[in-house]
């Protein structure tokens, strides 16, 4: 195993503590070569049984692209419903959650709920393992792009099914998550929306028990 020293030690917290979830977008783009080492860098992540479940989408079409921003847009809309006349109504509505529009690159990422690779190994008692394996390249490929001074924004609010028929995808690919990638217009080491007064970081102790 390569020696991995104190320097490249303290270079990796600070990558770690620079990924931010990116929203706002420069225009320049990222370089095709950029993407596939991004991608293959990605494949790298361990998965349950190495079945490798993730699929990526390539969004290329930019009607496409618009359509997706416009459902993101509408799924918003009702989200906020649900903190009118409360104080952070207006907080909400004042957030950007997503970047789709003017992302120069957006990936759409889905799990193969029915991959022969790996043989079922280890899936049978928890079949949502092949969906933590996306999870876990998806946080690969968002330190590789950090590390090359790419941003990437993960899109919830939408409806996984609505995505998975735009994009006509095999109905056993389950929807984990829309990717906006390009490089951030304003770059931070804090998240935004602990920036913005939304939520900040809680003590870790809070989140660490013992038995």
């Amino acid at each position: 195993m390569p020696p991995f020293d104190d320097r490249f030690a303290a270079e990796f917290e600070t990558l770690l503590r620079w990924r931010r979830d990116v929203r706002h977008f420069a225009t320049t783009p990222i370089a095709e070569a950029d993407m596939q080492d991004l991608l293959t860098l990605a494949s790298l992540a361990p998965s349950v049984g190495h079945s490798q479940p993730w699929r990526w989408v390539r969004l290329r079409s930019s009607g496409l692209q618009e359509e997706l921003a416009a459902h993101v847009d509408a799924e918003n809309a009702r989200a906020a419903q649900r903190y009118e006349g409360q104080e952070r109504e207006a907080l909400y509505r004042s957030l950007k959650l997503h970047g789709i529009a003017e992302a120069p690159e957006v990936l759409a990422v889905f799990c193969d709920e029915e991959t022969q690779t790996g043989h079922g190994l280890g899936v049978g008692t928890m079949p949502e393992m092949r969906r933590y394996s996306c999870v876990a390249a998806i946080q690969t490929l968002w330190l590789a792009a950090c590390l090359r001074g790419i941003g990437l924004g993960w899109v919830s609010i939408l409806d996984p099914q609505v995505v998975r028929r735009m994009l006509d995808v095999p109905r056993h690919w389950s929807l984990i998550a829309v990717l906006c990638l390009g490089y951030p217009a304003q770059p931070s080491d804090t998240p935004e929306l602990e920036r913005r007064g939304w939520q900040g970081r809680e003590p870790l102790t809070d989140r660490i028990l013992e038995r």
